[in-house]
């Protein structure tokens, strides 16, 4: 009898235990749009969270799921970029893009939304030189880090840093500033 049910225990202990661990895993990334980002980024010694994620249409078509990694979460895009704070955008691409797509989107969200254009235009354009062609598949990530400046990576491999905060809060503006390239895209960044 005790057999029976230490049998029917362990029978019944391995369904939950198998959707805990599923639940777990879940956790570890973030899913969108068939395209996953990890929960955290490493950047230097700091480790950024993910705040939120939001897909990017264009048209009718789906052209990249946005993260954005905070050191601690907040849905006020405001106070994100007035903070001197380590951030991240990563770019998950859905959909092969040409470099001049890719530039001129985001000199239109510099455009409307950076505050200091005329002070940040030469180090912007100097980025905007670097970015390439990205496939299906591919990740660009724009970090800020306090005291480092802002840097461009394609991959695992980083292109550019640019220095001061002021540079980092336009090229963040683009996806948090008041025209973000969506508001779907922006708020689901911001985790709302």
């Amino acid at each position: 009898m005790k057999m029976r049910i230490v049998t029917t225990l362990c029978r019944a202990a391995i369904p939950v235990m198998l959707a805990v661990s599923m639940l777990d895993t879940a956790a570890l990334a973030g899913e969108l749009a068939g395209a996953t980002l990890p929960d955290t980024l490493k950047s230097g010694e700091m480790t950024l969270k993910l705040n939120g994620l939001g897909l990017r249409k264009k048209s009718m078509f789906k052209v990249y799921v946005g993260g954005l990694y905070l050191e601690s979460p907040s849905k006020d895009a405001g106070a994100i970029l007035t903070t001197d704070q380590a951030k991240a955008i990563r770019m998950h691409f859905l959909r092969d893009l040409k470099k001049t797509q890719l530039v001129e989107s985001f000199q239109e969200g510099f455009e409307a939304n950076a505050k200091d254009k005329s002070e940040q235009k030469a180090a912007f354009d100097k980025m905007l030189s670097l970015v390439p062609d990205v496939k299906e598949g591919d990740t660009l990530t724009f970090t800020y880090l306090p005291g480092k400046g802002t840097t461009l990576q394609v991959g695992n491999k980083e292109l550019s840093v640019s220095v001061g905060k002021g540079f980092g809060d336009a090229v963040f503006s683009i996806w948090l500033g008041p025209k973000p390239p969506s508001e779907d895209l922006k708020k689901g960044m911001l985790g709302m």
